[in-house]
This record gives structure tokens, C-alpha cells and sequence, in this order.
């Protein structure tokens, strides 16, 4: 794999860092200004074109500082803004499962709307601290151990493969009656039978206790890490570069909070769009096995990734047409 040295320099994470600790405040008392609401299309489309103007300004601005560098020039700039890019719209598009589960957990413990949106919040920056330490500790295998991106290529294709032999379906189907950490969590901790709107912790005959909006945060949490072992081997295969890695990522996990408000209710309409990540995922695990002889440049990558999940979603929307016609 042709890689360009680590752009992570102690400037550039510092802005990174600062970008998103603003927007994270700004996301923060947004929240506490609108109090408890059920988030309404028309906002989360708005928050979701926020964040999508936060990401390309970071890259604008990275694009700009690299150019001007003279120990990088145009050629890195324009290289490590793509990988970005790239990087960011396959997190996006992989990210579309977690709304897919969040949508089960939330129907599972029946959540009400105007309750999901606190619990995504803190389940998103929950999700953001474990991929900054996955994605830190994969970037150090994968400098030590080259082989590591193989390992990474083949669990790709055989999740890849497995969700296409399945029909695309994955491991969100899951009864979560049956899942063995909530059971483990439901005989150790004590748990209130009822929720208290959107807090974690109440106090029932004197004691401090659980809520089970407290399950549904730990729920969110596992399967973020679920999906973050496929969707950050998968970055890899687009740079090595930890902070492309890191940044690309960070910055389309932010924006999933308003993607899942503005997917919820259509999300069911989209039934071939599993068979189109899958195919991204086999396409990312093979690019990866094959690197050391043949080189796919990050341009193709892209393209691959919009047009699989672009031909899944028109062929959703045909789909769905026939069948209200009633063809």
C-alpha cells in the first residue's frame, strides 16, 4: 500500500480536538435549550447538514494547511483530504446498520421518542472515547505488523460474504430476551421496572438504583463496538494514517444521532441496502488482501462505495413502488 508520512502533527490534532469539543457543547446545550421532545425531521435534517458542513470545513482547512506546507505540497493535500473523505462517507454509509439496531433496542425496552434523543447523546460520545482507543491500538498493530491489514481484509470478506449468504441480514436480529450481557447486567444490577423519563439512575424506597434507560445506554454501547469491528478495519484499507483513521471516523460518528432521527422512519424502506454494505464490505476486505500486488487507488474506492450503496437504495425505492402498486 503507497503511503504518504502521518499528517498527524500535535497542531493538527489540537484543532481537531478543539473542532469537536465546540460542536459536542454546542450539541450539548442545543439539548438542554429544546428540553425533552421528540426530534422532528425538519431538525434533524437540519443538525445532520450542520455536521456535514463541520466535516467539510475540517477538511477544507486540512487541505489548505497541507498545501501551504512545503513539506507537503498539493499532491499530499489533495491525497490525505480524499482519504478523508473516503474514510468519512464509508463510516457514514457502514453507519447505517447502528440505525437499524438502535431502532430494535428502543422498540425491545419501548422508548419513547421524545425520550431517545439524551440517551443517543451520551451514547454517541460513549462511542467516541472506544474508537479513539480502537483505532489507536489498531494504528500500532498495523505499524508494527503489516500482516495485521490481511487479518482485517479476510474478517471483511467473511463478514461481507456471511451478510450476503444471510439475505443481508446481521447480527441485529438478535432477541435481546436472550442476549447474555443484558442478562448478566439484569442479575447484578438492581433495575427499576419503570423508566423516570430520561434519567439513568433513580431513587426507589431509599435507594439509589438503575433505570432501564440505563440498559438501553449499555445496549447502544456494545453494539457501536460491534459495528466498530468492521468499520474501522475498513478504514485501514483506505490509509494507514492514524489521524485520517481517527478524524474521518470521529467526525461521521458525530453526525449519527441526527442520521438515526432522520432515517428512523424510512429506515424499513431500504431492504436492499444491507446487500449494498455487504458488497462494500467484500470490495474493502478483497482491495486489502490483494494490496501487495495490486494497488487500488483511493478514487476507485470511493466511487465503489457510492455507486453499491446508491444502486441498493434506487432499487429499494423501485422495489417499494412495485409493491405499493401492488405489481
Amino acid at each position: 500500500m503507497v503511503e504518504h508520512p502521518s499528517v498527524g502533527t500535535p497542531l493538527f490534532y489540537g484543532v481537531f480536538f478543539a473542532a469537536i469539543l465546540v460542536m459536542i457543547a454546542v450539541d450539548m446545550l442545543s439539548l438542554k435549550k429544546s428540553g425533552v421532545h421528540k426530534v422532528s425531521i425538519k431538525e434533524a435534517l437540519a443538525w445532520s447538514a450542520v455536521w456535514v458542513a463541520v466535516s467539510c470545513a475540517f477538511a477544507g482547512w486540512l487541505y489548505f494547511e497541507l498545501a501551504g506546507n512545503p513539506l507537503y505540497g498539493h499532491a499530499v493535500a489533495k491525497q490525505k483530504t480524499l482519504e478523508f473523505f473516503t474514510g468519512y462517507i464509508l463510516e457514514k454509509s457502514l453507519a447505517v446498520d447502528n440505525i437499524f439496531v438502535f431502532l430494535m433496542i428502543f422498540s425491545y425496552f419501548k422508548v419513547q421518542p421524545q425520550y431517545q434523543h439524551r440517551v443517543l447523546l451520551y451514547g454517541v460520545f460513549g462511542a467516541i472515547v472506544l474508537r479513539m482507543i480502537m483505532i489507536f491500538i489498531g494504528a500500532a498493530l498495523v505499524s508494527r505488523f503489516e500482516w495485521v491489514l490481511y487479518v482485517f481484509g479476510a474478517f471483511l470478506l467473511y463478514t461481507g460474504v456471511k451478510m450476503i449468504r444471510s439475505g443481508g441480514e446481521g447480527e441485529e436480529e438478535e432477541d435481546l430476551s436472550n442476549n447474555k450481557l443484558l442478562n448478566w447486567v439484569k442479575g447484578h444490577i438492581r433495575v427499576s421496572e419503570n423508566f423516570h423519563g430520561e434519567k439513568f439512575f433513580t431513587v426507589e424506597n431509599g435507594k439509589r438504583i438503575a433505570t432501564p434507560m440505563l440498559l438501553v445506554l449499555m445496549m447502544i454501547e456494545m453494539s457501536d463496538v460491534i459495528f466498530a469491528v468492521d468499520s474501522i478495519p475498513a478504514i485501514f484499507a483506505v490509509t494507514t494514517d492514524p489521524f485520517i483513521v481517527l478524524t474521518s471516523n470521529i467526525f461521521a460518528i458525530l453526525g449519527l444521532r441526527a442520521m438515526y432521527f432522520l432515517l428512523a422512519d424510512i429506515a424499513d424502506r431500504f431492504v436492499f441496502l444491507k446487500f449494498g454494505l455487504a458488497f462494500v464490505l467484500s470490495f474493502i476486505g478483497i482491495k486489502m488482501l490483494i494490496m501487495h500486488w495490486v494497488h487500488i487507488p483511493v478514487g476507485v474506492s470511493l466511487s465503489v462505495v457510492f455507486g453499491a450503496l446508491g444502486v441498493s437504495i434506487l432499487i429499494s425505492l423501485m422495489y417499494n413502488r412495485r409493491k405499493e402498486n401492488g405489481a
